[in-house]
């Protein structure tokens, strides 16, 4: 016997609404308004005869047959997305999605990615910037780039480098400034700060680690210096092109500033290195880690990063 299926688009927004027990979530996943999300919910409980969500102290709570529903509309969406995913890619099979923050692909991999395209013709890249958690099989991203501490649930995790922070300025700001012979010499320079704040994909929590000029400078012995004047910034990239452009020093990664060290565009002026547990990490789904595209861009990254480690040595 047939069964009379409802709308697709109202089953969607109830595996989203229950999925993040959050009507604005599920909207900003959709990209729809909390409304249309809502009279959606309140149409598929008028064709069950039943209720899915009920608000219990300010919060949603998923009834019993919504409970029950969820994994099995979960798991049919993502073999519809999954699908569709190779449906799409039959006729072109060789695209590679990487997702990557904006400040990494910037600092870093888009002045390397021609060297892999030359060794790849066959394989067109497709470049997308976010520091956002990505669902890899809903978005059809391949393979991640994410500063984190490299424990994902499901996906296998590739460390890249090893990172320290340490600060960097301008040749300019030398030439032209008070001296920085010494840490303490900083407290005549401004400090440019950066929030940084890592996410790890622990989902639904958040891990932060924070990075600061008050612990460089407690490692420096020069804690004298006051670590919170300077004006902020939300990201890596515009913090070190402010340094570029001689406007103070900043906080940097050996990954983000190696380049620019090596050009002469950026200096470091004391040897203190602050390590941290966090790091780049290449991340993909498990069952994909033999996927060709994916095989050949982990064996490019890695050869290019040991290539640069060895010409360091």
């Amino acid at each position: 016997m047939t069964v009379r299926l409802p709308s697709l688009n109202a089953l969607r927004a109830f595996e989203a609404s229950a999925r993040h027990l959050s009507l604005t979530k599920a909207a900003e996943e959709l990209s729809v308004t909390p409304a249309a999300i809502s009279h959606q919910l309140k149409g598929l409980e008028a064709d069950f005869g039943i209720k899915l969500l009920r608000r219990v102290s300010n919060e949603f709570v998923l009834t019993e047959p919504a409970q029950e529903a969820l994994p099995l509309l979960s798991s049919g969406f993502d073999q519809i997305v999954e699908a569709v995913r190779r449906m799409r890619s039959a006729g072109n099979r060789h695209f590679l999605t990487i997702s990557t923050g904006a400040t990494f692909a910037t600092s870093w991999l888009v002045r390397r990615l021609g060297r892999f395209g030359d060794n790849h013709p066959d394989i067109d890249v497709r470049l997308q910037t976010s520091d956002r958690l990505v669902d890899f099989r809903r978005e059809g991203v391949d393979v991640a780039i994410r500063f984190g501490a490299g424990e994902y649930p499901g996906l296998e995790a590739l460390r890249l480098f090893e990172e320290g922070i340490y600060p960097v300025c301008s040749p300019s700001l030398l030439e032209e400034g008070p001296p920085l012979h010494k840490p303490s010499d900083l407290a005549r320079h401004t400090l440019l700060h950066v929030d940084w704040q890592t996410m790890d994909w622990r989902s639904p929590w958040e891990y932060r680690e924070t990075l600061d000029w008050e612990q460089w400078l407690r490692a420096a012995g020069a804690s004298e210096v006051d670590a919170d004047r300077g004006p902020r910034f939300s990201h890596t990239s515009v913090a070190l092109q402010a340094a570029i452009d001689g406007q103070g020093l900043v906080l940097a990664s050996d990954s983000l500033v190696r380049d620019e060290l090596a050009a002469g565009r950026l200096l470091r002026p004391f040897e203190v290195s602050l390590p941290v547990a966090f790091a780049y990490h290449l991340v993909y789904p498990r069952d994909h880690r033999q996927l060709p595209k994916i095989a050949a861009f982990r064996e490019w990254l890695l050869d290019e990063i040991a290539s640069e480690v060895n010409q360091a040595n």
